[in-house]
């Protein structure tokens, strides 16, 4: 069949084997023009209610003291820096809103009370290699060394053949004196 014939019949030719009836031709219009309205009355409720509702958001944006609040809530940064030689009292860690304070483990008073609390964990149990409380024969060889170099990995911790002593026993808050005291208790007993 050929272009004419196809045209003749009421079918548009669009390329080798495709035929379009003009049925077919006059809903696709339709069909184009319906949606192209819709779009078009979509676009200006858009843009109808931005200008009715635009300039009334914006002004209780700017007068809403909660909106304020929480605009700056969100936006505050998450965290701070502090730096070396620089007065950083400012960067307290607070806890989050709502909640429970933490609770901080009060110091013990004493060597023996420091050793009870946290040494014993170790030295109670040889855990990591620590000597035993009691155990002269792990403790001899320490005690040549002298209570110097005990005190000194005591409080910077010390990583050796025989095992592993944390700094301060793994409580950054103790004291040099109680860490020294619970080193004074060990060794006498």
């Amino acid at each position: 069949m050929g272009r004419a014939a196809a045209i003749l019949r009421g079918r548009f030719w669009l390329g080798p084997g495709i035929l379009v009836s003009n049925q077919d031709s006059h809903f696709f219009n339709v069909f184009s023009s319906v949606i192209g309205i819709l779009i078009a009355i979509t676009i200006g409720i858009f843009v109808y209610a931005r200008m009715l509702g635009g300039a009334e958001s914006s002004a209780h944006a700017v007068i809403d003291p909660l909106r304020q609040a929480g605009v700056t809530e969100r936006t505050a940064p998450i965290g701070r820096v502090a730096i070396a030689g620089q007065d950083n009292s400012a960067l307290v860690i607070a806890p989050p809103p709502g909640a429970a304070p933490a609770v901080v483990a009060a110091l013990p008073a004493n060597g023996e009370e420091t050793y009870k609390a946290i040494c014993g964990v170790c030295h109670g149990a040889g855990i990591g290699g620590a000597p035993k409380l009691g155990d002269a024969a792990a403790w001899a060889p320490r005690k040549a060394q002298g209570t110097d170099l005990l005190y000194k990995h005591a409080l910077e911790g010390f990583t050796g053949k025989a095992g592993v002593m944390p700094a301060k026993g793994g409580r950054p808050d103790l004291t040099e004196d109680l860490v020294r005291q619970a080193v004074d208790y060990m060794v006498a007993q």
